[in-house]
């Protein structure tokens, strides 16, 4: 275009020396080189302008690509603090599940004791059984001197098996974590004493080394085994709560919260109790 201006201007000048041009004529030549130089001006200044546009874009192209990047650096922050917030939880959790089942076992522990220590005072306040005497043998008349008179006495035959003793054996397996050894011990006790007042203890504690185990839905049954064969014991309302920890490691969470608040509606006052209101709490359920 600039070439275009120049050509124009030339050509204009020529007229004017060769031909025979008038004061007029110059005049107009004068204003259109006039026009001519605003024009190549105002497209100096669209040159320039159009580069400082394309230098603001370039800018803005740098800006957003830095923010690009430091977008993805900030996300990839985000989610790493989403991780270890989120392993947090889950130690924090499972630490909760561990007290919680540390706290259950030592009330059974304490109960356990407790009933032990029941038989055995029933056991020492037991009398011992009647010796057999047998009358005295008379003397021999045959000779002079008295023979002294002599008394026969049976020893009684040895007590039969303690009960208590025999369950001993398979609760330091559980304790120790053998949890089949312990089983097979507590499954041999009620086997040989159905009817023993440590009969609960042992039902109870084969759902506790099912539920050791992870086999979730065999510790429900036995636990609900321990409830309907002994409600009134003290290890019904154990049983009641660890169907409740049972369900929620079986991921059901409904069942396990009717089960927590069973437990709390029931047995308001027990240890059971605390422990199935802090599992709520932490599953988010509003106590009233």
């Amino acid at each position: 275009m600039r070439n275009a201006f120049l050509l124009a201007a030339r050509c204009s000048l020529l007229a004017l020396f060769v031909g025979c041009a008038t004061s007029s004529d110059v005049q107009k030549l004068q204003s259109e080189i006039r026009e001519l130089q605003d024009q190549l001006a105002q497209v100096k200044r669209t040159s320039a302008g159009k580069e400082e546009v394309q230098n603001v874009n370039q800018r803005i192209a740098d800006q957003t690509q830095q923010l690009l990047k430091s977008n993805a650096t900030l996300v990839a922050k985000v989610d790493q603090i989403e991780e270890r917030a989120n392993n947090t939880q889950r130690s924090i959790e499972q630490t909760n599940y561990r007290l919680d089942r540390l706290a259950q076992q030592i009330t059974q522990s304490q109960h356990d004791v407790e009933d032990l220590k029941a038989a055995v005072a029933r056991a020492a306040a037991a009398p011992p059984p009647p010796s057999t005497v047998s009358p005295a043998m008379p003397s021999n008349t045959a000779t002079t001197t008295p023979q002294p008179s002599m008394t026969e006495v049976n020893v009684p035959a040895p007590a039969s098996e303690n009960p208590l003793e025999v369950s001993q054996p398979a609760y330091r397996d559980y304790q120790r974590g053998n949890w089949d050894l312990a089983l097979a011990g507590f499954r041999d006790f009620l086997t040989r004493y159905p009817d023993s007042e440590l009969a609960p203890n042992a039902e109870y504690w084969i759902g506790e080394s099912l539920y050791s185990q992870k086999k979730y839905s065999e510790a429900i049954d036995q636990f609900n085994r321990v409830v309907d064969k002994y409600p009134k014991s003290d290890k019904a309302t154990g049983a009641l709560l660890k169907k409740g920890y049972g369900y929620l490691a079986m991921n059901d969470r409904p069942r396990a919260i009717v089960q927590f608040q069973y437990v709390v509606h029931e047995y308001p006052n027990s240890r059971e109790s605390a422990l199935a209101k802090d599992r709520l709490r932490q599953l988010g359920i509003e106590l009233r």
